[in-house]
C-alpha cells in the first residue's frame, strides 16, 4: 500500500481503507438509508399522519422515492462500500414490486369502453382545441371538470356532433356517445364550503354491453404550507362522502372519472380505492401539465377492469387529459 493510500481523506481501495475497514465494514449508514427507503416504499401506510400529514405527503409522491437509488449507488461507489452497494438493491426491488407492473404494456385484449378524464381548467381559452384532443381517441365517455358557465357553450358546440348526450352539474360535466339516464348531482361538499359549490354528478350510461353507473367528481385541492403542512382535510372529507355514495350505488358496474387531487396510493382516497379497482398498467402522470409528477386525475371501476391508462397531448389546461380502456 502506498503512502497516499494510507493517508486519511485520500484515495481508498475496495480492500481495506486507511482505518483498516473492509469494503463490507464501511458504508453501514448508507446501507441503513437504503433499507429505510425500501421500507417507506413497501410500508408507506405505516407512516403515521401526524400534524402536517407526512404520511399523505409521502404517498402523494411515492414513485419518486426511486430517485434515491442512483444517489445511493453513487454514494456507495464513492465510499467503496460493498455493503451499501448491495443494500441499494433493496429500494430497487421494492420500487419494481410496487410500481413495476405499471410500466408493463397493457394486455392486448378487446376493450368495451374508452373513457377520457380531463380537468380543462377554468382559465382555458381554447375549448375547441381541447375538444379535438379529447375526441382523437374516440372515447365513449368524456368527463370534464372546471367547466365554467362562460366556456360551457363552446364545449357543447365542439362535442355535440359525436356526443349528443351530455349532462352538467355545477362545474363538472359528462359527454357520452350513449344515452344517459337517472342523472343527479352528488353532494360531496365538505363543511365550511359555499353552498353553491357543486363538483359531482352521477348518471347511468346505457351502453351496448349493459348499463353502467358513471360518477364524475372534482375533489377539493390540497395545499402544502409551512403552517399546516400537507393540508388535505377537505379533500379527505369529500372523498369520504363520495365513497358513501359509491357504497350505496345499486348498479353493479360503476366507473369513476375525476380530478381527485390525490394519487391511488394516498390514504386520503381510501374510501374510493377500497371500493373501486384502479388501472392495471400505466403511470400516466397528469399534473402539472408542464412537468407531470403525479397522476391526480383518475379512472376507477367496479365490476369492470381498467386495462390501460395513458395521457393525451397537452391542452390549454394545467392538467393533462387521461384516457383509459375498460373491459367488462
Amino acid at each position: 500500500m502506498t503512502d497516499a493510500e494510507d493517508e486519511p481523506g485520500r484515495g481508498t481501495r475496495w480492500g481495506r481503507d486507511a482505518r483498516g475497514r473492509s469494503a463490507w465494514a464501511r458504508g453501514r449508514v448508507l446501507a441503513g438509508v437504503a433499507a429505510l427507503v425500501a421500507w417507506l416504499i413497501v410500508f408507506h401506510a405505516a407512516v403515521p399522519d401526524l400534524p402536517g400529514r407526512p404520511g399523505s405527503l409521502l404517498e402523494a409522491f411515492l414513485p419518486w422515492l426511486g430517485l434515491a437509488v442512483p444517489v445511493l449507488v453513487a454514494a456507495a461507489l464513492v465510499r467503496r462500500s460493498a455493503t451499501a452497494l448491495l443494500a441499494s438493491l433493496l429500494p430497487v426491488m421494492a420500487w419494481l414490486g410496487h410500481f413495476g407492473v405499471l410500466l408493463m404494456p397493457g394486455p392486448v385484449v378487446p376493450h368495451d369502453l374508452t373513457v377520457v378524464q380531463h380537468n380543462v381548467s377554468d382559465e382555458n381559452t381554447d375549448a375547441a382545441g381541447t375538444a379535438r384532443v379529447l375526441m382523437a381517441v374516440r372515447p365513449d365517455l368524456i368527463a370534464l371538470q372546471e367547466v365554467t358557465a362562460a366556456a360551457l357553450p363552446a364545449y357543447r358546440a365542439a362535442l355535440a356532433e359525436r356526443y349528443p348526450h351530455h349532462e352538467v352539474r355545477g362545474t363538472v360535466g359528462l359527454w357520452s356517445a350513449h344515452p344517459l339516464t337517472d342523472v343527479r348531482a352528488l353532494d360531496i361538499r365538505p363543511d365550511g364550503i359555499d353552498p353553491g359549490w357543486q363538483r359531482g354528478l352521477r348518471a347511468t350510461a346505457v351502453t351496448p354491453r349493459g348499463d353502467i353507473a358513471v360518477y364524475v367528481a372534482h375533489l377539493p385541492s390540497v395545499r402544502l404550507t409551512p403552517a399546516r403542512g400537507f393540508d388535505s382535510v377537505r379533500r379527505d372529507e369529500s372523498a369520504a362522502m363520495l365513497g358513501g355514495a359509491l357504497a350505496a350505488e345499486r348498479l353493479d358496474r360503476v366507473v369513476l372519472l375525476g380530478d381527485l387531487n390525490g394519487t391511488v396510493d394516498d390514504r386520503g382516497l381510501g374510501p374510493l380505492t377500497s371500493r373501486l379497482d384502479t388501472a392495471a398498467s400505466g403511470l400516466a402522470f397528469s399534473w402539472p401539465a408542464s412537468a407531470p409528477v403525479a397522476r391526480i386525475d383518475q379512472v376507477m371501476a367496479r365490476r369492470a377492469e381498467v386495462t390501460r391508462v395513458w395521457t393525451l397531448p397537452r391542452t390549454g389546461s394545467d392538467h393533462l387529459p387521461v384516457a383509459a380502456h375498460l373491459t367488462y
